[in-house]
């Protein structure tokens, strides 16, 4: 997966692909010294915040952790500024924050970026680039963050034990034997040479961007949202509980009948995202490090099939795939190979 975001990056540069963002919103006087400590020092624990990526001629980049780096922290002051200058403001620095990208083989691949909203509010957006770091390490890293940093308020250290680095997780993977997992993935997609298209008549897609603010890929995606009522969201909840299944199930049960519909298609495919970290060594859960993979689901809808008992195949079939689910991908062509086994940082 690594090599595959690394692949893209270098394929499409400044385009924003592999970058993630994520905002969170601080509500007290910060002390900005203590909260730069703070991220100094989950850099110093998980040698992945330190990491670069090396090119090594035909063979596997090599991913290398420095002893010590530096995550860079701009602090905006828009404190005097109204509150809907401020949103236009946040908008386009999203948009040319995206656009910087990493040079992969200078760590750190993470910036910060501090906006201070009024003398009580700010907003922090943590940028990084997405071969280091998935979802749950973010989570991980955060809370580490705020404990460092509610004792450096305080005038104290902390001690936390010390994290099992994610170099050994890529020594599990490469000790693994994929040829099992490469005759199951040939049976599981037979027939399939592609995902089930979503077939529709629809205009190309523009993207919406804040005045001022001009995009290369204006009319690459757009992005549409639509919030469930509470009630609906409880029912849901309910109605997985009832019948063992999780709302996982039910958006890709909602998912694949959208496909069979659209496509006229009873056997449809398409990608979902795994943690892949329930199948692997001891300890993965608390882990900072890229542990997803992108894998294959093949659901059959057919016109007379009650909906429960497909659903509860589809639960199925996704818990079975973790025996599998750490299968690299190689493309054939040599250009692209996206996989699983990485030298050790």
């Amino acid at each position: 997966m690594q090599q595959g975001m690394l692949f893209h990056s270098l394929y499409a540069q400044n385009s924003g692909v592999g970058i993630e963002q994520i905002i969170f919103e601080l509500h007290e006087n910060l002390n900005v010294s203590a909260f730069q400590q703070a991220w100094q020092k989950v850099a110093h624990r998980h040698a992945v915040l330190r990491t670069s990526f090396h090119a090594r001629g035909e063979g596997e980049p090599l991913q290398c952790a420095g002893r010590q780096v530096k995550i860079p922290l701009q602090h905006h002051d828009w404190r005097t500024l109204p509150a809907s200058e401020q949103h236009n403001l946040l908008q386009a620095y999203l948009e040319s924050d995206r656009q910087q990208a990493f040079q992969l083989n200078r760590a750190p691949l993470m910036r910060l970026a501090l906006l201070q909203l009024s003398e009580s509010d700010a907003s922090c957006v943590c940028t990084f680039h997405h071969a280091l770091l998935d979802r749950l390490s973010f989570f991980i890293l955060i809370k580490e963050v705020f404990a460092f940093y509610d004792a450096f308020c305080q005038g104290q250290d902390l001690q936390l034990k010390q994290p099992r680095p994610y170099r050994d997780y890529i020594q599990w993977l490469q000790l693994q034997d994929f040829s099992k997992a490469q005759n199951f993935w040939r049976d599981f997609l037979r027939g399939f040479s592609a995902p089930t298209p979503l077939v529709a008549d629809k205009a190309p897609l523009t993207k919406i961007n804040p005045p001022g603010v001009e995009s290369a890929n204006a009319r690459a995606f757009a992005q549409q949202e639509i919030h469930l009522p509470a009630a609906t969201t409880s029912q849901l909840q309910s109605l997985a509980k009832e019948h063992q299944l999780t709302l996982n199930t039910l958006v890709q049960g909602a998912w694949a009948l959208l496909l069979s519909r659209y496509s006229g298609e009873t056997d449809v495919i398409f990608g979902a995202t795994k943690s892949c970290r329930r199948s692997t060594i001891a300890g993965a859960e608390s882990m900072v490090g890229l542990f997803i993979n992108t894998l294959p689901v093949r659901v059959s809808v057919p016109a007379d099939d009650a909906l429960l008992p497909r659903l509860k195949k589809l639960r199925a079939q996704w818990v079975a795939l973790r025996d599998w689910e750490h299968t690299p991908k190689r493309q054939n062509s040599g250009v692209e190979r996206t996989a699983g086994r990485n030298p050790l940082i």
